[in-house]
């Protein structure tokens, strides 16, 4: 149990985010078998809230960056405070998103606040932003695991994702999820995690 939970946290310490993608294919199975992972999730009143819409059509990549660009210069712009802004220094990041369209998929993942039961009855969900972003995690895991590089993007506001998707008004597009092999030659930025005395407390019995 030891050596498998230390080789997991090794697999997982190798994880990084990638901005510059390949457009080498990548076998559909593999992303179905992600998703099936990240379904796998716990959820409130086991409601499952969470739709994925796996994009590769490179048109709807290309509508999906030009939309997500047009909130990304308006977020750098005008949006961002001064301090968020020198916290993303460090990451080089900007308003061009070109990995929108160069990765070979989007994974567009929706909340669902409400679902229809098997009578059509609209029914509520619950816990449905922790329950999403569990699911989230698990899917970036299990598309790591298989050997694919992730990086997660939200823009904000996302509606446009409704629009181009066509996904219901209910629901709320919650995160793009990109996937696919980084670029020959893609780098980095030099991070570092904190120590496990930085983000755990153990309160042990005396």
């Amino acid at each position: 149990m030891i050596e498998a939970s230390r080789s997991f946290r090794e697999l997982m310490r190798r994880r990084r985010t990638v901005r510059e993608f390949s457009d080498r294919a990548v076998p559909h199975e593999v992303i179905e078998n992600a998703l099936l992972a990240a379904g796998t999730a716990p959820s409130g009143a086991n409601m499952q809230p969470w739709h994925f819409v796996v994009v590769s059509d490179a048109d709807v990549k290309r509508k999906i960056r030009l939309a997500a660009e047009e909130e990304e210069r308006e977020f750098y712009a005008h949006r961002a405070s001064e301090e968020w802004l020198e916290a993303l220094k460090p990451l080089g990041t900007d308003a061009d998103k070109p990995f929108l369209e160069s990765a070979p998929y989007l994974i567009v993942v929706f909340l669902q606040k409400f679902t229809k039961g098997d009578d059509g009855k609209r029914l509520k969900n619950y816990y449905t932003s922790e329950s999403v972003g569990i699911a989230c995690g698990m899917l970036v895991t299990a598309l790591h695991l298989s050997g694919l590089a992730t990086l997660t993007h939200t823009p904000s506001p996302m509606r446009f994702l409704n629009r181009l998707l066509g996904r219901p008004k209910d629901e709320r597009a919650y995160m793009i999820i990109v996937a696919g092999y980084p670029q020959q030659g893609a780098v980095v930025p030099s991070i570092t995690k904190k120590l496990l005395h930085q983000i755990a407390t153990f309160v042990d019995p005396d």
